[in-house]
């Protein structure tokens, strides 16, 4: 590489200052005011927008039978 083409640290660190990662988005669930992500079911109480999609107490039910189980 060629010295002139060289770039200084300060204009390598400004070209890269927009690679830096977010925070994940997440909302407080108005049912159970746990942490969600954004549009997704909350994995505690399994309600979105204000509906049941995944009933939560259903899948606690089976694990806990298929502890038994064994």
């Amino acid at each position: 590489m060629v010295v002139r083409m060289r770039h200084t640290r300060a204009h390598t660190a400004n070209r890269r200052s927009h690679h830096a990662l977010k925070g994940a988005a997440v909302y407080k669930c108005p049912k159970c005011a746990a942490f969600a992500k954004m549009h997704q079911v909350c994995k505690a109480c399994g309600f979105y927008k204000g509906a049941e999609k995944v009933n939560t107490m259903a899948k606690i039910q089976k694990k806990n039978k298929k502890k038994e189980a064994k």
